[in-house]
């Protein structure tokens, strides 16, 4: 049975320096995301384009969803099919081509998981399930690109 799941998020623009957008230069890209019970995210651009370098940007929120959404399908499979993993961490990133018109487009992300599972003899199963969860993931489903995925995984025993 197929169910809707809707999202609900606050944003807003905290970057007028008391001209507004009067000019180019005359603002920054400053904002916050939230949503209900939640910490605000403080979120900017791009350094590349006049973006705040100590905020979030829009770019690195979907690298981070893609990544996030991943490992969230990764371990459910891992916990479906008796893979005890241990540890999880991830090196992320995203390419994204810039047109001389200033609009733009994500080529891929590459998934760089490092994942300690309990047993060798759950390391071939352990690679093997990067790829359902790729198929699983809401996120790379919604996404126009590739998603890669280059996983190291090691076992304790």
């Amino acid at each position: 049975m197929e169910k809707y799941h809707n999202y609900r998020l606050n944003l807003k623009w905290t970057g007028n320096l008391g001209t507004g957008t009067l000019n180019y230069r005359g603002y920054t890209r400053d904002h916050t995301i939230s949503a209900e019970g939640k910490p605000e995210i403080l979120a900017s651009s791009d350094p590349s384009f006049r973006g705040n370098p100590e905020r979030y940007n829009p770019e690195e929120m979907l690298v981070a969803s893609a990544a996030s959404c991943h490992m969230l399908s990764y371990l459910h499979l891992c916990a479906m099919h008796h893979i005890v993993l241990v540890e999880y961490t991830d090196t992320p990133t995203g390419k994204m081509l810039e047109s001389a018109d200033g609009s733009g487009r994500f080529e891929e992300i590459t998934l760089n998981p490092v994942i300690v599972v309990t047993e060798k003899s759950m390391l071939a199963k352990a690679y093997e399930l990067h790829h359902d969860a790729n198929k699983l993931c809401f996120i790379a489903n919604s996404l126009n690109f590739p998603i890669k995925h280059m996983p190291i995984i090691k076992a304790l025993n």
